[in-house]
């Protein structure tokens, strides 16, 4: 994953580089970093992030879901 991936993937999560950081337990300064073309973006970053976004997108459809049973009743 490069910079710019990580930048999408982190916008698509509805992040900032620093929410990010704070959720993943590391300083702004290294997300920082990682633009730096000899560190590059660690390799479990990908994976987190569709995580992530797959979580609150599940956590989304099932407020929706319970919003639509409650009505039915």
């Amino acid at each position: 994953m490069n910079n710019e991936e990580f930048k999408e993937l982190v916008k698509k999560a509805n992040l900032t580089k620093k929410s990010f950081s704070d959720l993943v337990g590391t300083s702004t300064q290294s997300v920082n970093n990682w633009s730096n073309k000899d560190r590059g973006v660690p390799y479990w970053v990908n994976s987190w992030l569709n995580l992530y976004i797959e979580n609150k997108d599940c956590k989304e459809l099932k407020q929706i879901i319970k919003e639509n049973i409650c009505k039915e009743n």
